[in-house]
């Protein structure tokens, strides 16, 4: 596992009406403050990668169908630097994933629907001076494998 990444398993609550499920709290470990929460969707097939931030960290749940999350650990000094890490989550596996500053991270639907991603990073998104720095998600500078494993 790369050096401060955590997997929090996440709690849902289900009864006759459907279910509710807790993904941040303010008494949680890996928060630290709040910047802002947002939705993104990624189609069937699609990669939504490379990309990290210096700045904030994310806090990443996938609440409708499936992705596969890529990380990498390119940071000077780091225990685990060079290490990729691979995690599968949404609606068959409700966690929240702590992506700290400076991990390229990205993500595939590997579900047959669209894939519904809520982040909460630690910062705003700033319009005039975006904190994202890209990498194609075919890099060779990231050895980490897209395909769909069969088997």
């Amino acid at each position: 596992m790369i050096d401060g990444v955590v997997v929090k398993q996440l709690r849902v609550v289900p009864d006759e009406r459907g279910h509710l499920m807790e993904m941040l709290r303010s008494d949680d470990d890996v928060f630290e403050v709040f910047g802002q929460a947002y939705v993104t969707t990624t189609y069937p097939g699609v990669i939504k990668g490379w990309h990290m931030h210096l700045k904030q960290d994310d806090n990443v749940v996938c609440v409708k169908g499936m992705i596969k999350l890529g990380l990498y650990d390119g940071r000077e000094g780091s225990s685990t630097r060079g290490e990729v890490q691979e995690i599968y989550l949404g609606e068959h596996k409700p966690v929240l994933v702590h992506i700290p500053k400076e991990v390229y991270h990205g993500w595939k639907c590997v579900s047959s629907d669209e894939a519904f991603i809520v982040n909460m990073p630690t910062e705003l998104y700033d319009y005039d001076d975006p904190d994202e720095h890209r990498l194609p998600y075919d890099t060779d500078q990231i050895p980490f494998d897209w395909s769909l494993k069969h088997g």
